[in-house]
């Protein structure tokens, strides 16, 4: 149902105490510039904008391979919040190397698993906003590639 990556993170972080996966999710979010665009870099699909469940802007860049798996690189603002940021490394590390078909197919379910309750009833908007960025722009890699067969 996830990718095996994510599923591993699920997983770890199911088993947490809240004490514990706070400072995990602190500790994702410190990981968050390594899922940086570098200079220079170049991307198949780029997405950058701040919208209005965030605090700052966020972009979102896709690299297709040609064996079908996408990758994302997250470029994150200064006034990001902390929960974001861990999101950002957490699903980078989770859907990286997937197809574009199985990450639109990837349930939010998994968010209250690695957050927990309290913190997605207290930031429901913020937890779900990256998912939401990166399978919006799968779903646009996927739409263009059929745009380019049906030519």
């Amino acid at each position: 149902m996830y990718p095996p990556p994510l599923q591993d993170l699920i997983d770890l972080f199911a088993g947490l105490p809240e004490t514990e996966r706070r400072e995990m999710l602190i500790n994702m979010a410190d990981t968050a510039p390594l899922y940086a665009p570098a200079e220079g870099e170049t991307f198949d699909l780029e997405d950058i904008r701040k919208d209005e469940e965030c605090t700052d802007t966020v972009g979102v860049f896709l690299t297709a391979a040609a064996d079908g798996t996408i990758s994302y690189k997250i470029s994150l603002g200064p006034q990001v919040q902390t929960l974001t940021r861990a999101m950002t490394s957490i699903l980078c590390q989770g859907l990286n190397g997937s197809t574009a078909a199985s990450i639109l197919e990837v349930p939010a379910d998994f968010v209250t698993k690695i957050v927990g309750t309290e913190l997605v009833r207290v930031r429901s908007q913020t937890v779900y906003y990256v998912l939401t960025r990166m399978k919006s722009a799968a779903k646009v890699h996927l739409n263009r590639l059929r745009s380019a067969t049906d030519s």
